[in-house]
C-alpha cells in the first residue's frame, strides 16, 4: 500500500469516528428513553458506517 494510500485511509477513519461520536452525543441529547438511547449507542458503536445511515 502507497504511503498516500495510508493517509487517505487514516482520514477516511478519522471523519468516521468523529461523525460517530457525533451521532453519539446526538442520541444522549435526545428525547428519547434510557433504553433507546442506550440501543443506538451500542448500535453506532458495533456497526459504525451502517449505524450512521440508519440514523440518519
Amino acid at each position: 500500500m502507497s504511503e498516500a494510500t495510508s493517509y487517505f485511509a487514516i482520514a477516511v477513519a478519522v471523519i468516521i469516528l468523529l461523525v460517530d461520536l457525533w451521532a453519539i452525543v446526538s442520541v444522549f441529547r435526545s428525547d428519547k428513553t434510557v433504553g433507546v438511547k442506550a440501543g443506538w449507542a451500542i448500535g453506532l458503536i458495533i456497526f459504525p458506517v451502517i449505524g450512521l445511515i440508519v440514523w440518519g
